[in-house]
């Protein structure tokens, strides 16, 4: 029971920040087009390598977005490698 109630929540947690990361994205990219005051380097950064690695990488290639900064795809590359590894270690150990 303890170990279907973590795993749900974690993936909850991935889910939701995945979707933030993606809309984000395209925030950013609209934004970028119209001249406006733009999102953080650090904002979009920060939420790929805290959960939302798969949302990131998505909106980078759908908006074609942030793709030429090499920073960009090795933080979202870092985060999502660490995303699989905490749901491996949640259904190893838990």
């Amino acid at each position: 029971m303890c170990y279907y109630i973590d795993m749900k929540y974690y993936l909850i947690y991935i889910a939701i920040m995945s979707i933030t990361g993606f809309m984000l994205y395209g925030i950013d990219k609209l934004k970028a087009m119209h001249s406006r005051f733009r999102i953080r380097e650090s904002v979009l950064l920060s939420v790929g390598f805290f959960g939302g690695a798969a949302g990131a990488i998505l909106g980078m290639i759908f908006f074609r977005h942030k793709t030429r900064h090499w920073y960009f795809w090795f933080v979202n590359a870092v985060g999502a490698a660490l995303q699989i590894l905490g749901l491996y270690l949640i259904w190893r150990w838990l």
